[in-house]
């Protein structure tokens, strides 16, 4: 594992315009970033599927996929946890507390409605704030070796 600072965290910052073909990008970075915490190569995956689809919704929701107006990524590498921050400044959405899940069989070929389930499912937290723009916060803890209790 690359060093993190035990009194503070790394702090990395992306400003990305809102296009489709920007998203590779985004999602070379995450994982990278996420390796150099050792995440497992499923964990990985799950990571930077959810800050993908944070940032797609934001495209698609928050920006009306305009091309234009910027995404903003923060990734917080802390000991214990990576936490990444999407956020637009476009008007959002109040998602449902209670999302369906997208694998029984009355929801499979559900249209919409995959992305918070897939965050929430991939992600230890997922939080929204929809003070100023819409802004999702995601967190994945670390886990031992034997996958029962975060590192400490």
């Amino acid at each position: 594992m690359a060093e993190v600072r035990p009194d503070r965290p790394d702090v990395i910052t992306l400003s990305i315009p809102s296009r489709l073909e920007l998203l590779s990008l985004l999602d070379q970075l995450t994982d990278s970033i996420s390796g150099r915490l050792d995440f497992t190569d499923e964990e990985r995956s799950a990571i930077s599927l959810s800050v993908v689809e944070a940032s797609l919704k934001k495209k698609q929701h928050g920006h009306k996929a305009d091309g234009i107006t910027p995404v903003d990524v923060k990734y917080e590498l802390e000991k214990d946890r990576l936490t990444v921050t999407v956020h637009d400044r476009g008007v959002g959405f109040s998602p449902p507390e209670e999302v369906p899940d997208i694998t029984s069989p009355e929801h499979l070929l559900d249209a919409r409605g995959r992305g918070i389930f897939i965050m929430r499912t991939c992600m230890d937290q997922v939080q929204f704030d929809f003070s100023s723009g819409t802004t999702v916060r995601l967190t994945k803890m670390r886990r031992h070796t034997n996958g029962d209790s975060p590192v400490s």
